[in-house]
């Protein structure tokens, strides 16, 4: 198991726990009298401010910079936003031989559409409320994590009441009304409607850390999909649609991408300083996503660079044959600290509604901080690596090492010990 760091522990002696590392291995307990703080250790915030995201936005416009009359006719405020729920009539000879079929529909055509305040009276009854890391499927880091609120769309769908032939649910977000930048998704119909135990369902999300979504962030409403890359979470979402067509529409599939890549486990290095002093610790940190096959450990491996060493790649035998050691995951947070004002964990999905303790530490589908100290390294230049062993034992970038399904290759920072 990981070794672990207690916020109290990170608090009273702040490096007593840490672990380090000379580059022949040896394994040494830091100095509880070293001065290296809680945040040199653990420098992210638990949860992401809506506006310190890494931001993937499509649009020309952007639609986050819409302001004024061109902002209300894209619907994308509270008091106009307005989502359209419709069968798709498609049919293809030998492929899709009926069309989808609602007792329902909704449609801003027809007057009859689904308007944010019935969204939120809906959302009084079955909101729900769950913690969720977000990452772009192309991009190696992290883009942030949050406290989301919703609704189920299995609620929201059972709006349209008996339904037929429905294999697959289509969504799209406002596109500047431009064929050419529609960004559109889509799960399976039993992905939609079912959730397993203690998994997170799909559902539109209006809140993000207590607040109104924002549309720098995608709101009033966008899609949310937990399991999955953030090209399933469509922002400013306007559409959705029930189609008896079993195949994916999604955008992301026709750039060569996985469009049922779910959220891989992973380390990332945060950046640092390249150079130390001779007897300096260094202090190695990063995040770690507990993703579709959980989260077992974090690792580490630092390695001195000679003159002539090669970059190495992931599947090689060096790499493989490291001597690979635990780094330390920080332990859950001092809960009521970081969470909006007023929340009650009991409410949270992944957590126990009786005790409010989460489920699992690191969160489903949500990052913890990780870090490891160096010490005792001699005059030198080297190179550490991190990587994260999933719940079923595999070490990344594996067992899913195909970067086109999620950008997971085990990271490196160099740097420099002075003499």
């Amino acid at each position: 198991m990981s070794s672990r760091l207690t916020r109290r522990d990170a608090i009273r002696t702040t490096a007593a726990a840490g672990l380090a590392a000379s580059i022949t291995g040896t394994m040494t307990q830091v100095n509880a009298e070293t001065a290296i703080s809680q945040s040199d250790l653990v420098p992210h915030s638990f949860l992401t401010p809506g506006k310190q995201f890494y931001d993937v936005s499509r649009g020309n416009p952007k639609p986050f910079s819409l302001t004024g009359k061109a902002l209300e006719d894209a619907k994308l405020t509270p008091d106009t936003w307005q989502l359209n729920l419709k069968v798709d009539p498609f049919t293809e000879d030998g492929v899709v031989r009926e069309p989808a079929a609602a007792e329902r529909e909704f449609d801003t055509a027809e007057g009859t559409a689904i308007d944010y305040q019935q969204l939120m009276d809906l959302g009084e009854k079955h909101g729900v409320k769950f913690i969720k890391a977000m990452q772009c499927l192309n991009i190696p880091e992290p883009l942030g994590q949050g406290l989301w609120e919703g609704i189920p769309l299995s609620i929201v769908l059972r709006e349209c009441g008996l339904l037929k032939n429905v294999r697959r649910v289509y969504y799209r977000g406002f596109h500047n009304n431009d064929p050419s930048q529609i960004f559109q998704s889509s799960v399976s119909y039993t992905q939609a409607t079912e959730t397993p135990p203690s998994e997170l369902p799909a559902f539109l999300a209006y809140k993000l850390n207590g607040e109104p979504l924002s549309l720098l962030r995608g709101g009033p409403v966008r899609m949310i999909i937990p399991w999955a890359h953030g090209f399933k979470s469509i922002k400013w979402l306007r559409e959705i649609f029930l189609t008896n067509d079993f195949r994916v529409n999604d955008t992301y599939a026709l750039n060569n991408n996985d469009p049922e890549s779910y959220l891989k486990t992973g380390a990332y290095l945060d950046k640092g300083p390249t150079e130390f002093e001779n007897g300096e610790p260094v202090i190695i940190t990063g995040q770690a996503i507990n993703g579709y096959s959980g989260l077992e450990r974090v690792e580490y491996w630092v390695r001195e660079l000679i003159p002539g060493a090669k970059r190495l790649d992931d599947n090689s035998n060096e790499v493989k044959q490291a001597p690979w050691k635990n780094c330390v995951i920080a332990e859950e947070p001092a809960w009521d600290e970081v969470l909006p004002e007023g929340t009650d964990r009991r409410t949270l999905l992944g957590f126990d509604h009786e005790t409010g303790k989460p489920n699992s530490w690191p969160l489903r589908y949500g990052m913890a901080s990780f870090h490891v100290v160096l010490r005792d390294l001699k005059p030198g230049r080297y190179e550490v690596r991190a990587r994260t062993v999933d719940g079923n034992g595999f070490a990344q970038p594996e067992p899913r090492s195909i970067q086109k399904s999620g950008k997971n290759a085990i990271q490196t920072r160099r740097f420099t010990i002075k003499a």
